[in-house]
């Protein structure tokens, strides 16, 4: 079937079921970013493969709403249907609630599936569609029911994350929680989210690619620790080691009667955001809520000084992939032929050769040229450009160790460039630069730190329209939060331990991409009269092309980051190459 055609199949169903607008989002029943094949009905309906975006139907219009990352994109793959795409956070695009605040009258129906809509959304609605007569009907999973080669739900089995690498047991991750909830005089931690509960449980799976959770959830009361998994998953080693860790096994779909025998009277803490509407109607009406942030998340951000050594070593490995990878292109391009495909393939090759590699932590972005202006491109066997002696070429990737996940991003000038080009380059290298190098006072959001990176390109009336960086899991998954680096609010502190990118980038439609990105920990600096100062840790060494920099763009200061910065690459990686690969990372690095 077209998307046309499956939009009218969809219509159908709707007016069988008396719904006027139905909502389909990019979700699975844990909220998660990344999903089980299971759940991309959303990519099924319209068409479009980001990884974000929302699709709301009606029997007149058929709209999409994305983000900054996504706009050429989806552009791209909505193209021939009939489906319209809304720019999130741009003027005179209303969101998605607003938009069908619009649309709807009193009386109308608006459908959704419950089990992939969090409890969160559906209060927005509610509080968007205040005072007017607006029925929801959650009960109906509308694109399952016309999704006639829709693929199985993930069967993989869980592994343990073992102590050595996480630093701390599940029993003491559990404790953990306990004395938080002891705190707040809570009975009942409900947690939804797949890495929060992979973390806490020290174990982790194959459920999600490139994503090493368990579809499953978790309860835990002052005394007891349940798993809500498949069984099938769990084989005996496994099920011993949580035993061990006191945490009892449940056949994943007994959750609903759980909840719905919870001891009245109870309260409950969950995160809103991370909790389907089908979960959160179970729970008695008699048990007290409290919702926040998921307990586990701000634990998890957080890494021990053992997750951070590992996390370090995982990045030495990753590095001597990624230096072996970019010495491979720059000695084939032009005598083989190479494209965006058979590069990060060959990229991939290297990653298997370093011990402890299991996967990649996302979908590879292998971008030549205009193609790196997408942000989020992917390339396939069908659309693969080959990459040429001349212009840029983007590579971002990342890689599931059991000592870590990595993500990093570099642009290799692969010939001759224009010098709009060279000075787009430098313009990112000098934002990556003006926030890694910052030092800040303890009590700094990613939010107020978010212009340091942004300064120099808004200098010159550029910016890039998606955040600065992202917290990244620990064998978890590459986007964690709850901290980052963007100009929409956030309030969590950057706290000693926690890891996050600097990736800024300049991206011109039509012509070029560039991005910067590096991997870094927070830790203490300074202490003076006004306070505990806070500094960045950079864990991440790879080259960046000397080529691409506009050398009298950069300041005394900005010359001696890269200068140290090159020499730590060096220093760092040589060991681990041959003669051949050492004398080109020599020249790579050499002091400008």
């Amino acid at each position: 079937m077209t998307i046309n055609e499956r939009l009218k199949e969809l219509r159908s169903l709707m007016s069988e079921k008396g719904i006027n607008a139905y909502i389909v989002n990019t979700g699975d029943p844990h909220q998660s970013e990344y999903v089980a094949d299971y759940y991309k009905g959303r990519i099924w309906i319209s068409g479009f493969t980001g990884s974000a975006g929302t699709v709301v139907i009606t029997q007149d219009e058929a709209i999409l709403w994305t983000d900054g990352r996504y706009f050429i994109q989806a552009e791209k793959e909505l193209e021939g249907s009939e489906y319209k795409l809304f720019k999130m956070r741009i003027p005179g695009y209303p969101t998605y609630s607003q938009w069908l605040n619009e649309k709807l009258k009193d009386g109308d129906t608006l459908g959704f599936d419950g089990e992939v809509f969090s409890q969160s959304s559906v209060e927005s609605l509610e509080k968007e569609f205040k005072g007017k007569d607006i029925k929801f009907i959650d009960e109906y999973d509308l694109v399952g029911e016309i999704w006639e080669d829709r693929p199985s739900i993930p069967k993989g089995e869980a592994f343990i994350h073992e102590v050595k690498y996480t630093g701390k047991t599940g029993k003491e991750k559990i404790e953990e929680v306990r004395k938080e909830m002891e705190k707040q005089n809570i009975d009942y931690v409900l947690i939804g989210s797949l890495d929060d509960i992979a973390w806490t449980y020290n174990i982790r799976g194959k459920d999600v690619l490139h994503n090493p959770v368990v579809i499953s959830y978790a309860l835990i009361s002052k005394n007891e620790a349940y798993l809500f998994v498949d069984k099938e998953k769990i084989n005996s080693e496994v099920k011993t080691f949580l035993d061990e860790n006191n945490v009892q096994i449940v056949a994943y779909e007994e959750i609903i009667d759980y909840i719905k025998s919870l001891d009245k009277n109870s309260k409950i803490y969950l995160d809103k955001n991370r909790i389907n509407r089908w979960i959160y109607k179970s729970i008695p009406s008699e048990c007290t809520i409290a919702s926040g942030m998921d307990i586990t998340t701000k634990l998890k951000g957080i890494k021990n000084p053992t997750e951070i050594e590992n996390q370090k070593n995982a990045y030495l490995k990753d590095g001597v992939a990624l230096v072996k990878f970019f010495h491979w292109l720059d000695k084939n391009v032009g005598n083989i032929p190479v494209t965006e495909m058979s590069a990060q393939k060959k990229l991939l090759e290297f990653r298997k050769e370093q011990e402890g590699f299991i996967e990649p932590s996302f979908g590879s972005i292998s971008a030549y040229k205009a193609n790196a202006a997408m942000m989020h491109y992917s390339a396939d066997e069908n659309s693969s450009s080959e990459i040429k002696k001349e212009g840029l070429y983007l590579i971002d990737s990342g890689g599931q160790y059991f000592d870590g996940t990595t993500d990093i991003t570099r642009t290799a000038v692969m010939g001759p460039i224009t010098e709009e080009e060279k000075r787009d380059f430098t313009l990112t290298l000098k934002a990556h630069i003006n926030l890694g190098n910052a030092r800040f006072l303890y009590g700094a959001t990613g939010h107020s730190l978010d212009v340091l990176s942004r300064y120099p390109l808004w200098q010159e009336g550029i910016d890039y329209k998606c955040g600065t960086g992202h917290g990244v899991g620990f064998l978890l998954n590459v986007h964690e939060g709850p901290h980052g680096f963007a100009m929409v609010s956030n309030t969590v502190v950057l706290e000693k331990g926690m890891i996050v990118t600097i990736e800024p980038g300049v991206y011109k439609e039509g012509s070029h991409g560039i991005r910067i990105e590096n991997v870094v920990v927070v830790e203490e600096d300074i202490k003076t009269d006004s306070g505990q100062f806070m500094k960045f840790e950079t864990i991440s060494f790879v080259p960046i092309d000397l080529q691409g920099i506009d050398v009298e763009l950069l300041t005394e200061n900005e010359r001696t980051w890269l200068n140290e910065y090159h020499k730590d690459v060096f220093n760092k990686l040589s060991p681990y190459l041959n003669d051949e690969e050492r004398a080109w990372l020599k020249e790579e690095t050499r002091s400008i």
